[in-house]
């Protein structure tokens, strides 16, 4: 998703977030196809997304036993000006405690 948008980054729809904080579709159809792919294989697991928020996961006091973070393109100024320092990054928090995590480099 992000490699393909990368090729046509002028139309791609942005709306500013914040000041100097933006959000673009790419930012969100990639945070939908991580969550899908996530959803399929940990059904159970509480998911904390930057586009979407939120979701999932038991519903008691305190950290969801599994949790995944997800920024689905981290840099996406960068991005947006054609600037190759862009990423996707993605946790897994065990009761509130980093375990795993990845930075992916997708234009390289």
């Amino acid at each position: 998703i992000i490699n393909r948008a990368s090729r046509n980054v002028d139309v791609i729809a942005v709306k500013e977030k914040a000041a100097n904080d933006f959000v673009s579709e790419v930012d969100r159809e990639a945070e939908q196809a991580i969550i899908r792919t996530l959803r399929e294989a940990y059904p159970a697991h509480a998911i904390l997304a930057e586009e979407s928020g939120a979701s999932g996961g038991s519903a008691g006091s305190g950290h969801p036993e599994y949790q995944w973070i997800i920024d689905p393109l981290d840099g996406t100024t960068n991005f947006l000006h054609g600037f190759p320092q862009y990423a996707v990054s993605i946790a897994l928090a065990q009761k509130g405690v980093i375990t795993q995590a990845v930075v992916y480099d997708p234009g390289r």
